[in-house]
C-alpha cells in the first residue's frame, strides 16, 4: 500500500509542448506494473487547452469545476461541466481544455499500454479551439 499525504507531491506547471495556454497538474496515482492506471488533477485558465492527442486504452474525463471543452477529431466541440463525465475510446484523436472564458478543472485517468499512456501531436490551432459549440 502507497499513501501519498496531501501536498506531499508538487503541483506542476503542464509542458508547452503539448499544452496551449496556462495548465496545473496535481498528481494522483501513477501505478506500477502490473496495474496500469495514471491520473491526474488537471486545471486549465480560461483559453488552455491539450494538444491534439490519443490514448492507446481510451482516457475517462470527470469534470470537477468551471466550464470546459472537448472534440474529437471530425467532431463537434462539446461544452462540458462539473459532474460530467466523458469516455474517449482507445486512439481516439481529441482535446479538452477550458472554454474561452472561464476555468475548468478535471480528473484524467487513463491506462498505460507497454508503458505508454498517451500520444502527443500538433497543437490546437486558435481556429479549432475558437470554432462554435457543437
Amino acid at each position: 500500500m502507497d499513501i501519498h499525504v496531501s501536498g506531499s507531491r508538487p503541483t506542476r506547471r503542464a509542458p508547452p509542448e503539448y499544452f496551449t495556454g496556462t495548465v496545473l497538474q496535481d498528481p494522483i496515482v501513477a501505478t506500477a506494473a502490473p496495474a496500469r492506471l495514471v491520473s491526474n488533477l488537471v486545471a486549465f485558465e480560461p483559453g488552455a487547452r491539450t494538444a491534439w492527442h490519443t490514448h492507446p486504452l481510451g482516457q475517462t474525463l470527470y469534470v470537477i469545476s468551471g466550464v470546459g471543452r472537448v472534440q474529437t477529431k471530425g467532431g463537434p466541440i462539446h461544452e462540458i461541466r462539473p459532474g460530467d463525465v466523458v469516455w474517449i475510446p482507445p486512439g481516439e484523436k481529441h482535446w479538452h481544455g477550458a472554454s474561452p472564458t472561464n476555468g475548468m478543472a478535471h480528473i484524467a485517468m487513463q491506462e498505460s499500454l507497454d508503458g505508454s499512456h498517451v500520444t502527443w501531436m500538433e497543437h490546437v490551432t486558435d481556429a479549432e479551439f475558437s470554432a462554435k459549440l457543437g
